[in-house]
């Protein structure tokens, strides 16, 4: 077996779990609907049925399949459209950040991510998060402050910040530039067989499924491990 020199992660389901927080974005709708009723020049729809039509069908754009990223603020700027809503550009970057700061406090980090990643910076094996995440580069790169993850890792590169989602090339690509290795001496953990396993494998990655947070279980003859403690016999 190759040497281990970098471990690249996934973010979502990997490191870090969430729940929808649909009382908390609700509550940042609502203290918006003044500045959106002025923005329409009438009265705002109601806070819950914003979370309805406009939030929870970008839920879908996370989840997309495809391998090009959109750019998020002209996605988001559909949706308020198609529900009916037209708001100027920076009123949309206000909600759309502080609906993203009510995600940096619902991430939870895996209760074993913190020793993996502080195993593993131990034994000098590099470490990389490596995400489908189409949210302004910013906005992540101030979940993953907030969570205490970005110290524990040398590079970070999402979908939006190459324009490229899983299983693309581009996006493994620049997250091995990131910790300066080659694809065979890396190892890729994540939860989802086509981005985080056959992905990483046709570029020359070894990689593994992580099965905890993991919402179907891979093919058969795919490695697992069940938690991220189970890291170190698989480098």
């Amino acid at each position: 077996m190759p040497s281990t020199s970098a471990v690249l992660f996934d973010y979502g389901r990997t490191l870090v779990t969430f729940e929808y927080p649909r009382a908390e974005l609700t509550e940042v709708i609502e203290r918006f609907r003044p500045r959106i009723a002025r923005a329409i020049g009438g009265d705002a729809p109601r806070a819950e049925q914003i979370v309805a039509t406009v939030l929870l069908p970008l839920e879908a754009v996370i989840e997309s399949p495809s391998e090009d990223e959109s750019p998020y603020l002209s996605v988001y700027a559909t949706a308020w459209r198609n529900a009916g809503i037209e708001l100027p550009d920076d009123l949309l970057l206000e909600i759309l950040d502080a609906e993203q700061q009510v995600w940096d406090r619902v991430a939870r980090v895996d209760d074993d991510a913190v020793w993996a990643l502080e195993w593993l910076r131990a034994r000098g094996v590099r470490r990389a998060i490596c995400s489908n995440a189409p949210f302004p580069p910013a906005m992540m790169r101030r979940q993953i402050g907030s969570n205490g993850l970005a110290e524990l890792v040398d590079g970070v590169v999402f979908s939006s910040d190459v324009g490229r989602r899983k299983p693309a090339r581009e996006i493994y690509a620049a997250a091995l530039d990131a910790v300066g290795v080659a694809a065979e001496e890396a190892l890729f953990v994540g939860d989802r067989q086509r981005e985080d396993y056959d992905g990483p494998r046709a570029l020359g990655m070894r990689a593994v499924i992580l099965t905890a947070h993991a919402s179907t279980r891979p093919g058969a003859g795919v490695p697992t491990i069940e938690s991220l403690r189970e890291l170190p016999r698989v480098l």
